[in-house]
């Protein structure tokens, strides 16, 4: 397999670091965030957004029929690392999760409605699956939704929500045939997060990140507004973690913690001794090294199996997701046993080693095991696909 990207690939990556340093603001730019930290929800993301839709790098990979480019995923591979790298907000939900889900399935009416706006970076999107007794269990969430006329009433409770309280709509799984298999009688709405019975409240978690509650009291949703065929919500769910599972954990962040690890080992001492010289240092930097290059080549095989005609890579998707973020939480660790007690000073803190890199990344490492499906998950995931072993194996 061929990792080297073309010339015309590199002039491109050229042209976004231009683009980038050219906007650059602290408002929307922050590299101790940490991949799902990336979203920024502040007033300057919109508006950087939409400076990202003016040069047509939004929906790179769209079909031109849908107003998209039809180009490689690499293109869109390269613009995230490049966003994920300044600690910038990603292309997102809208353009990956929902704009493809819909483009691959949904209805002409919802196409017309929302690919423009996805395209021109004018609307918001929250993803809700997990339930409180349905977290990476996808398929066990029990969110009602009972017919009412030509629509549905929804009642229940999502958690986890990132994004809810800034976005405008609701992309959210729910339970449409409860007498069906759990993996089955699943639908998928669409839901304005300002409609009526929608109450949503906040949780802050270890890495300083708000997620969200969100509540639903006899929420009506229009028949227009299910995505694809009924009871088909869950198949469609399961392609689109395939795309979270990548976009949401870019390699570029981890690869400049481990740099910056790299950098303190070989200027630093310990007890008057250089790091670089502790046989137990050197092992450990060297394993963290090898596993690093691992993750980047992991990366970039999900991006040409994405690139082909076969079907859709779900398991380099959790090949990548589960050895990506277990590595960066593996390096986190390692930050803080080299730092030492300097180690838990808070970042940013300008007398900390690695400038408190260390101690937020290891709060907020364990939170990136865990979102767009847990390590378990994942293994169960390639114990089915990849090995072919049973589901009760």
């Amino acid at each position: 397999m061929d990792f080297e990207f073309t010339p015309e690939q590199l002039e491109f990556v050229k042209d976004v670091e231009a683009f980038l340093d050219e906007h650059d603001d602290i408002e929307i730019f922050d590299v101790t965030r940490e991949n799902m930290a990336q979203i920024v929800d502040t007033p300057r993301r919109r508006e950087f957004m939409g400076e990202l839709s003016k040069q047509g790098w939004l929906g790179i990979t769209w079909p031109e029929e849908f107003g998209g480019k039809g180009g490689d995923g690499v293109y869109e591979y390269l613009l995230n690392e490049a966003l994920a790298a300044r600690g910038g907000p990603q292309i997102g939900k809208g353009v990956g999760i929902i704009g493809k889900t819909l483009i691959t399935h949904g209805s002409k009416k919802l196409q017309d409605e929302f690919l423009p706006q996805i395209l021109n970076a004018e609307i918001e999107f929250a993803v809700g699956y997990s339930e409180p007794n349905a977290g990476s269990d996808a398929a066990s969430m029990q969110l009602k939704a009972t017919k009412d006329g030509d629509g549905w009433r929804l009642n229940g409770q999502k958690t986890w929500t990132t994004s809810a309280h800034f976005a405008d709509w609701y992309w959210v799984g729910a339970r449409t045939d409860p007498d069906a298999p759990k993996h089955h009688g699943i639908s998928l709405f669409m839901v304005r997060l300002d409609d009526p019975g929608i109450t949503i409240k906040g949780i802050w978690t270890m890495g300083d990140e708000r997620t969200n509650e969100v509540y639903f009291d006899d929420v009506w949703v229009s028949d227009e507004y299910v995505v694809g065929e009924l009871n088909r919500g869950f198949q469609y769910i399961s392609e689109a973690l395939d795309i979270e599972r990548f976009t949401l954990f870019m390699y570029s962040p981890v690869a400049q913690r481990l740099d910056l690890l790299t950098d303190y080992v070989r200027t630093s001492s310990r007890d008057g001794e250089p790091l670089k010289d502790d046989a137990v240092v050197r092992s450990q930097m060297a394993r963290l090294a090898t596993e690093g290059e691992v993750a980047r080549v992991l990366g970039l095989k999900f991006v040409a199996a994405s690139m082909s005609d076969g079907p859709p890579p779900t398991a380099e998707a959790s090949e990548y997701k589960l050895f990506t973020t277990e590595f960066s939480r593996r390096l986190a660790n390692a930050s803080m046993d080299i730092a030492g007690p300097g180690g838990q000073l808070r970042v940013h803190n300008e007398e900390a080693p690695m400038v408190g890199r260390s101690e937020s990344t290891y709060r907020y490492t364990v939170i990136d095991t865990i979102g767009g499906g847990s390590s378990e998950i994942q293994k169960n995931i390639l114990a089915r696909r990849k090995l072919g072993l049973p589901k009760n194996f």
